[in-house]
């Protein structure tokens, strides 16, 4: 990692203001690598091997070996040791554990993780502390040791409740796993949320319309909506499953977006629904253009300075991420982002939100003046994908179903220029 000076040298942007900041800590293994799964997840495998392999994930299941907890944790603490100077005297507004699996983690070593980051960061009184769990790790009291541990708040990957379609997504948990899980869930916290995948191979309306009944009646604060979509470099990619026609996928989400409503839930984000006073703090930084301090295998981070915003990447293979952690040396990728690609970035996140953004908060945020982004608002004005007054840009309902070409509105013209 460079010293602070590096971050600290006269540069192109003036920020007259450091924005919120968040931690992420990424903790990368899981039983099996789903077939859908393009994120920095690794399979446990008693014979050493990390993989990555995308057939691996419907391959015969092999022996699990024990999660290298004490020495990964180790490797956190470091990575957060060697970070402190980047981020000194800033408080953290949320932190958000994720995976991978992290419930693969015992409670004992979760405790110890929370305990480490208070002992080095100062935390916001009411900090949201988020966690992801899957039912297939699940076992009674587990998620109440979290919340004992310090976790405030749970996310559960149950992507489904019908079983032929969790067998379609390599998933190593079934329906009744998923439904204890919740139920535990939903003892211990105050408030969690569920992961439900929609246009699944062999989804139905009506068979979508049963998995929200379920996931509703169970109680969530929260719940997060995902289309199944086909990534570079998985399983699927590789064999594709024949998943539900555009027109169905629409009809599902919308669907969703009736029965939440229904359920007095508001659609904050593009795909997350939540009861009032539920939505994720730790997501609503990212999609406000927040910083964040990732530590962890494959971790990122967006952090600002006076004069830059840099973005940083660790190490993605969990071996290689500890060896270099524990030598001080985690990041593996360190770049300022260049000033004509921060529209873009910064209208990729913020219009991914119901209520868009103030204005003001632009310039806050990017260090830009508003003419960089004018051509691209009076655009999408112009093709009804957005709307705004004098204080506030919201994507319209259009803008919501063509998000992708509202925030292709403010790509950079030319290549990027320092």
């Amino acid at each position: 990692m460079k010293d602070l000076q590096h971050y600290m040298r006269p540069g192109l942007l003036q920020l007259a203001a450091l924005p919120p900041l968040s931690l992420y800590v990424h903790l990368p293994w899981c039983l099996k690598k789903c077939p859908y799964c393009d994120f920095n997840s690794h399979e446990l495998r008693a014979d050493g091997a990390q993989t990555l392999h995308p057939a691996a994930s419907l391959a015969e299941p092999v022996p699990t070996a024990e999660v290298p907890e004490q020495r990964y944790i180790d490797a956190l603490m470091a990575d957060l040791e060697a970070a402190l100077p980047l981020i000194w005297g800033r408080t953290v507004h949320s932190i958000f554990i994720g995976g991978g699996t992290p419930s693969l983690f015992s409670p004992q070593a979760i405790d110890r993780l929370i305990g480490d980051i208070r002992a080095r960061l100062k935390l916001e009184p009411d900090c949201e502390i988020t966690m992801e769990a899957n039912p297939g790790t699940f076992e009674k009291d587990r998620f109440r040791a979290y919340r004992s541990a310090g976790v405030t708040r749970l996310s559960v990957g149950v992507q489904s409740f019908n079983d032929a379609h969790l067998k379609a997504l390599g998933r190593v948990h079934d329906s009744a796993q998923a439904l204890a899980a919740v139920q535990e869930a939903a003892q211990s916290f105050d408030t969690f949320n569920l992961d439900i995948m929609y246009a699944l191979p062999g989804q139905t309306l009506q068979d979508l319309e049963r998995d929200m009944q379920t996931a509703l009646a169970l109680g969530p604060k929260h719940i997060s909506i995902y289309q199944l979509t086909i990534e570079p470099n998985t399983y699927f990619a590789k064999f594709p499953p024949q998943v539900p026609e555009d027109d169905l996928g629409y009809d599902m989400l919308d669907k969703i977006t009736e029965m939440t409503t229904a359920a007095g839930m508001q659609r904050y984000e593009i795909s997350a629904y939540a009861l009032p006073g539920h939505a994720c703090v730790h997501n609503q930084n990212y999609w406000q253009f927040g910083d964040y301090l990732g530590i962890g295998a494959g971790a990122h981070s967006k952090l600002s300075f006076a004069h830059r915003i840099v973005r940083q990447v660790r190490f993605r293979e969990p071996k290689l991420y500890m060896d270099n952690a524990l030598a001080g040396k985690a990041v593996a990728q360190d770049d300022d982002v260049p000033r004509a690609n921060l529209p873009f970035e910064y209208m990729l996140n913020a219009l991914r939100l119901r209520d868009g953004f103030e204005l003001p908060k632009f310039t806050e945020r990017t260090g830009l003046p508003l003419t960089s982004i004018q051509k691209g608002l009076a655009e999408g004005e112009r093709k009804g994908l957005l709307e705004r007054d004098g204080v506030r840009v919201r994507p319209t309902e259009r803008g919501f179903d063509f998000l992708n070409d509202l925030q292709a509105l403010f790509l950079a013209d030319k290549p990027a220029t320092r």
